[in-house]
């Protein structure tokens, strides 16, 4: 059995390679097909890797509380992204805050009201300014440190403001930016401090803090009616105290809501970076496009096939007259199937890596490569070419060797 194998194996080859030209072509319709999933698996699963990285990192005492619609998360991302305002039916109030900080366990509660708008330094007006409403503890929870000045405090006057690094480089004049004024929604503000540069761009908040201006939300909430708070970050003393607090947390705020399971409590084990969930799904939408291109390099291999099962109807009446049994011809064009499209998916998987390495060159993540990707390659390239081949194999292996003999090209 190995020996009719290896001979069908050889036999396959040296038919491929009598065509190089055409062997080519249709192993780049598959090729094209299996680098776009390659591509677009390697690079969702760089970024996945550094939201993991970053979401992971120091977070093992961190619980998080979000609005919910009690939907589950496909629904809720769905929700979101139909929504012109996606925050507009947070549950999430400033009492929350209150109640929270009293559960035993917790260390440190920090709300995120996070909205853009057009501020005004002197004489200047910077459109899409991203404002941050927060309170004292969210430079604990955030393990921020200061570059100048200090942090928001509750015993200043209410109208202070904290900037990130790069918005205070380049709309206040640097770490001189302190005592600096500018206003937001007709409120004047005063600058009392500048956080340092975040070395990690992505944290499990889903904002940049580097180009964020955090100012207190009790006094945002006073002018801004529409406030509403999109996350409550929350510190717990220890560790081990997690799994106790956030069951303490859930019962709480389920009590202060009457019962309304309006928020969803998520911890450091779970996915807590916001572009988790909906980049799993984008991720899976654009690999189904691109399985597209693999229909459309089977169908060109079938077509291939076809044509050379015409081809060689002759040389299968001769092998069949010498004693081929339909069997074995059926093996023998299933074998070239195959191979072709093994050798597209060999050469989409190089193809994929190299431009995934390329892009990377661009973003702050390098593409991802595991052995679950090679597998799918090869597992793909595999069943592309044994359901586009068996039915030019079928249609050679039942050719009547009398008549495939009389064929003439």
């Amino acid at each position: 059995m190995a020996l009719l194998l290896n001979t069908h194996f050889h036999l396959a080859v040296d038919n491929l390679r009598r065509n190089r030209g055409r062997t080519f072509l249709s192993a780049l319709g598959i090729a094209i097909g299996v680098a776009s999933i390659v591509l677009i698996l390697s690079l969702t699963g760089g970024i996945n890797q550094l939201i993991s990285a970053n979401s992971d990192k120091n977070n093992a005492d961190l619980i998080l509380v979000r609005p919910s619609t009690g939907k589950d998360v496909t629904e809720n991302i769905i929700s979101e992204l139909t929504s012109n305002n996606q925050f507009i039916k947070s549950s999430l109030v400033l009492q929350d805050i209150d109640t929270i900080s009293k559960i035993d366990g917790v260390a440190s509660v920090a709300p995120i009201a996070a909205s853009t708008g057009a501020i005004k330094i002197g004489d200047r007006t910077v459109q899409g300014a991203n404002i941050v409403a927060t309170n004292t503890s969210f430079i604990d929870v955030m393990s921020l440190h200061l570059k100048n000045g200090q942090f928001l405090d509750t015993t200043l006057r209410k109208n202070v403001a904290v900037l990130g690094y790069d918005i205070a480089m380049q709309q206040f004049g640097g770490t001189e930016a302190i005592t600096k004024t500018f206003s937001y929604h007709d409120q004047h503000f005063m600058v009392i401090g500048v956080l340092d540069k975040i070395d990690d761009p992505i944290n499990f908040n889903g904002i940049d803090i580097d180009q964020s201006i955090l100012i207190d939300i009790n006094h945002a909430s006073s002018f801004e009616s529409s406030i509403q708070i999109q996350q409550i970050d929350i510190r717990t003393a220890t560790t081990d105290a997690v799994e106790k607090t956030t069951s303490e947390i859930k019962k709480k705020l389920s009590e202060s809501k009457n019962g309304d399971q309006t928020f969803s409590v998520i911890t450091s084990a779970e996915d807590i970076h916001p572009a988790g969930s909906l980049l799993s799904i984008v991720s899976s939408m654009l690999t189904l496009v691109a399985s597209i291109s693999l229909v459309v390099g089977g169908v060109g291999i079938m077509n291939i096939m076809l044509v050379s099962v015409s081809e060689r109807t002759r040389e299968i009446g001769i092998r069949k007259s010498v004693g081929a049994s339909s069997g074995n011809i059926l093996l023998q064009f299933l074998f070239e199937s195959t191979i072709l499209s093994v050798m597209g998916g060999i050469l989409g998987f190089a193809l994929g890596y190299v431009g995934a390495f390329i892009i990377s060159l661009l973003t702050p993540f390098a593409p991802h490569i595991s052995w679950a990707i090679l597998g799918i390659t090869g597992g793909v390239s595999l069943f592309v070419g044994i359901l586009f081949g068996i039915y030019p194999a079928i249609k050679a292996a039942s050719k009547d060797p009398i008549t495939s003999l009389k064929f003439y090209r």
